[in-house]
């Protein structure tokens, strides 16, 4: 059985534009997140371990949008590619599960099985919906 860890303290450094979400029960596993041009620099840490994505951000804004809550399933959508992505799943009671994974082969994985709380969702939601109310109005 998978386990997963809560992830319930969100903020935004308003100088550097750099998302952070961690958890109460272990400050040392962070979510950080920015927004790079086209693309969404993700990065995974639990202490001096660190996982790295760099996804498009209209996939992972279009998938966030797209998601429907399915309490069976962890994860429903994924982001990225076959051998780098975002697994993600959002259930009832509003929280979103994220596992960032790395495919090795068909041999094996490594992945991180993440969970945001109900509120964490929601601010990465309005931080999302406020990066894309910024971008250039396409003519």
């Amino acid at each position: 059985m998978r386990q997963f860890q809560s992830i319930d303290q969100f903020s935004i450094d308003d100088e550097t534009q750099l998302l952070s979400m961690t958890s109460t029960d272990d400050p040392a596993q962070q979510i950080s997140m920015r927004r790079e041009g086209d693309h969404l620099s993700i990065s995974f840490s639990i202490n001096a371990l660190e996982l790295a994505l760099r996804l498009r951000f209209s996939d992972f804004t279009r998938v966030l949008a797209h998601m429907q809550p399915i309490d069976g399933l962890n994860t429903s959508r994924q982001v990225g590619t076959g051998n780098a992505f975002l697994a993600l799943g959002l259930h009832t009671d509003g929280s979103l599960i994220i596992r960032p994974t790395l495919v090795a082969d068909a041999t094996g994985y490594f992945t991180l099985n993440l969970k945001l709380t109900p509120d964490v969702h929601k601010s990465l939601m309005e931080w999302v919906n406020a990066t894309i109310a910024q971008l250039p109005k396409q003519v």
